[in-house]
């Protein structure tokens, strides 16, 4: 029986995926995105040890809520990291009949294996992928998180094939990503994929820097504003397609 890491829990998530969810937070990720809200998930193998069954039962108990649409989402850190331990817990929800969703930013995707084949039975139980572009232009992504895009973006292009539902998510940060320029590339790349039901603009904020600086990390966004209200609904046009 595997057992995986898993930072915390939240009970009503709305936010996370269709309908009210269960969220599973994971732990560890090898990205390190500037403006991360959670970087104390960064660290593998901390956080709390559990298996696949006492999670889901702590879930069912909020199973009253959900709806006809919500379930469980898996988020992070980054899930894909601990990839054996989420299929095994999609697994076990499928037979549950409970809806699984799976916040991911991609980043260790590759076709190679043993990662391609975990990845695509994995995807077996997945009824939905919440998928990240933190930026479409490769050096700008490895400034913001230290890693390429190349994967990712092909991650999303083998979802496209395949026809697996996905909601894109673009964090919106002043001065980086509010670019009409990269927002207007990424929507030319969203409207190449077959699979995309929604997309979403996630407004930079700075809550998280306080964990940073617990961590004695150097948070260096200390200066940069959310995006206004404007800046929000321009690049919602943009990546709607709606301009």
């Amino acid at each position: 029986m595997n057992t995986g890491y898993i930072h915390s829990t939240e009970t009503f998530g709305s936010v996370d995926g269709p309908g009210v969810r269960f969220i599973i937070f994971m732990q560890g990720c090898a990205m390190r995105c500037r403006y991360c809200h959670n970087a104390d998930t960064w660290k593998l193998k901390a956080g709390k040890a559990m298996t696949a069954d006492e999670l889901l039962d702590k879930a069912e108990r909020y199973r009253s809520y959900w709806g006809e649409d919500g379930g469980i989402t898996v988020s992070g850190g980054e899930p894909l990291l601990q990839l054996d331990f989420v299929t095994e817990l999609f697994k076990k929800a499928k037979k549950r009949g409970i809806n699984t969703c799976l916040d991911t930013a991609g980043q260790p995707f590759a076709r190679g294996e043993p990662f391609f084949s975990k990845f695509n039975e994995l995807l077996k139980y997945t009824d939905l992928l919440l998928v990240d572009i933190k930026h479409i232009d490769d050096n700008e992504h490895r400034a913001l998180t230290g890693h390429g895009n190349q994967n990712i973006l092909d991650m999303l292009r083998f979802l496209s094939d395949i026809k697996k539902p996905v909601w894109i998510r673009h964090v919106l940060v002043p001065g980086i990503t509010d670019n009409d320029e990269y927002l207007r590339r990424t929507r030319g790349f969203i409207d190449s994929l077959q699979n995309v039901e929604r997309v979403e603009i996630l407004p930079y904020h700075s809550l998280g820097a306080y964990k940073w600086a617990a961590l004695g990390l150097d948070y260096t966004l200390e200066n940069t504003q959310p995006p206004t209200a404007d800046r929000v609904k321009n690049a919602e046009m943009i990546l709607n397609n709606k301009e």
